[in-house]
């Protein structure tokens, strides 16, 4: 059975937030900074301890912000979307070609010199 944490770090104000979420069997998993801590479903990245906006299980989004249909969610989706790339373009799995890219006419001569 896997259990849901998330890594807590302390920011400057002292405040607790929420910076990672993960399954893991067995107890929590070692992590070099903050600590690991077993959390609800609806935890989400960014959250803090305490937070008002949109609370669960103790954590909530601060105090002023749009909750979990705001802007927080949107960058961790947008982080999630970009690793992704990162991970394809590393293994060589990306996507066809390009469609903008024209069609090369002319050799290069790789012993040219530049004026560079």
């Amino acid at each position: 059975m896997t259990t849901r944490y998330a890594t807590i770090i302390t920011d400057d104000a002292g405040e607790e937030i929420v910076s990672s979420i993960g399954q893991f069997e067995g107890g929590p998993p070692n992590i070099r900074t903050g600590k690991a801590e077993q959390v609800a479903d609806g935890v989400l990245i960014g959250m803090v301890r305490g937070g008002p906006v949109d609370p669960v299980d103790g954590f909530g989004f601060p105090d002023g912000a749009p909750g979990a249909s705001g802007r927080a969610v949107g960058i961790a989706k947008a982080n999630e979307a970009a690793e992704r790339h990162a991970k394809s373009v590393k293994s060589g799995k990306r996507g066809g070609k390009a469609k903008d890219a024209a069609p090369v006419d002319e050799t290069i001569d790789p012993d040219a010199k530049t004026d560079a």
